[in-house]
């Protein structure tokens, strides 16, 4: 499974995702459509505990609010009691505008990408609820509900994959 996620998040990111292929809440576009002015405080609302159903499994992020230009993210995935998967996750400030990085780590942690590479999205456009990353979107619901949309390419075909969270409440 990490193998395939990894083949299919950089066929996004390298632009041979055939975009013609309507997904309905992620937007993809080309290395020479620029990026808008924006910063961190368009997406501060997503710091915080959160968890929800994907692949199988729980899913579970727990995001930072915003320090030295960034915010920090974790994600793990668990299926059946066993962690399948983590993600080290950033949100930075770059050149007046934001861009999501992101590294995969199996369970024991050993690293997906190669020690010096990892997966970025970059900031396509803002609204109200939304914050669309190429190939990724940010959705609030509501201050307790969010969604995370990713588009993922399989065998020439692309895919919207959904995690809905809950925001979990320190008890």
């Amino acid at each position: 499974m990490k193998v395939l996620l990894v083949i299919l998040l950089m066929s996004i990111l390298t632009g041979q995702v055939n975009a013609a292929q309507p997904i309905p809440n992620v937007l993809q576009v080309d290395e020479l459509t620029p990026s808008p002015v924006a910063g961190l405080e368009v997406v501060s609302w997503i710091a915080g505990h959160w968890r929800g159903e994907a692949f199988g499994g729980t899913v579970e992020e727990v995001w930072s609010t915003p320090l030295g230009n960034s915010m920090m993210g974790a994600f793990k995935l668990v299926v059946k009691d066993t962690v399948q998967f983590y993600e080290l996750e950033t949100i930075m400030s770059v050149d007046d505008t934001l861009v999501f990085r992101l590294k995969h780590f199996s369970g024991d942690l050993t690293s997906w990408e190669e020690k010096d590479e990892f997966i970025d999205f970059r900031l396509v456009k803002v609204t109200e609820n939304n914050v669309f990353f190429n190939g990724l979107t940010l959705e609030r619901i509501n201050e307790n509900t969010m969604n995370i949309y990713v588009a993922i390419e399989e065998s020439g075909k692309i895919t919207e994959h959904k995690f809905h969270y809950k925001r979990v409440r320190s008890q």
